[in-house]
């Protein structure tokens, strides 16, 4: 049984990778990569993540679900996951690999617009996956200050980056940086951004 499953999950890679690149192709800046985060980094994401705080994490574009897994096999249960993807492919894709996650076809960078009614209460964690670095500093500067704004007193905006420097720079929130992950096609960092 267990060598079925090990010569399925690569298949799912292998068909992840493609759904990825035919995404890529079709709309590069929305997209931002050509495959999806690999293990290691998806680790690392969730690892600022701690499943001890109560509340709700929303991950923001999710893709396929590899941070999303990462965040289930840290102790973040499907059902406190708010999950905001914008291709509906993809939707489609979480909701049958994360049946008891909330799933939201939308506009992560209207944040507050598209979890309208969605959660009341503050958030646990904000994680997010978004190519940031393809959009001008003003929108990634509201995005941040959108998100710590729901989030609890303390709570982590967890981003990842490609590039070399910081995906948001500001000298008005704590941040901080894992090393570059090297584990990741291409190499990786993790940024986290407190408002306190």
């Amino acid at each position: 049984m267990q060598r079925a499953i090990a010569k399925r999950q690569p298949k799912l890679r292998l068909d992840d990778e493609v759904r990825f690149i035919a995404t890529w192709l079709q709309h590069p800046l929305k997209v931002g990569a050509v495959s999806p985060s690999g293990k290691a980094l998806a680790r690392a994401v969730a690892a600022e993540v701690d499943p001890a705080i109560p509340g709700m994490v929303v991950e923001l574009g999710p893709g396929t679900g590899p941070v999303t897994e990462a965040l289930v096999e840290r102790g973040i249960a499907p059902e406190r996951l708010i999950l905001v993807e914008y291709d509906p492919e993809f939707c489609v894709l979480l909701r049958k690999r994360f049946p008891g996650a909330k799933v939201i076809q939308g506009d992560a960078y209207s944040l507050g617009k598209t979890l309208a009614g969605v959660s009341t209460q503050p958030l646990a964690a904000v994680v997010s996956c978004l190519p940031l670095m393809t959009r001008p500093l003003f929108t990634r500067l509201r995005l941040l200050k959108t998100a710590l704004k729901m989030l609890r007193s303390g709570g982590p905006f967890v981003q990842f980056t490609y590039a070399m420097t910081a995906p948001i720079p500001s000298r008005r929130y704590r941040m901080s940086s894992s090393p570059r992950i090297w584990m990741n096609i291409p190499p990786a960092r993790v940024w986290v951004y407190r408002a306190d």
